[in-house]
């Protein structure tokens, strides 16, 4: 819930906000390509944001056995790769993470 709560927000309040202002600029009904890349770049802005969260999680889920809280293995991270950890993976996800979001809007 902690990653998946904070993304659907993010990519539902984005696609609005981006579909309103597509709608004002354009005069009416968005066109099914508007709406795509709408829902595309609501999804890869999410899923950027949120990015570190699934990092966190999937580590947590690797290694179980320690019994951390999230912002401790959040400071390990931090600690021992730096900003940069946070982030590890996220280019693949922009491969195919807003051809799936584009189509679920």
């Amino acid at each position: 819930l902690l990653g998946i709560v904070p993304y659907s927000g993010l990519s539902f309040c984005l696609f609005e906000t981006l579909k309103a202002r597509l709608e004002d600029s354009g005069g009416g009904a968005l066109k099914t390509h508007q709406r795509l890349g709408a829902g595309a770049l609501s999804g890869l802005l999410a899923q950027s944001a949120t990015y570190p969260l699934d990092v966190v999680r999937r580590r947590m889920q690797v290694d179980a056995e320690r019994r951390r809280s999230e912002l401790q293995v959040a400071r390990e991270i931090l600690r021992g790769e730096g900003v940069r950890g946070l982030y590890k993976g996220l280019s693949m996800n922009w491969v195919k993470g807003p051809l799936a979001i584009s189509i679920s809007f």
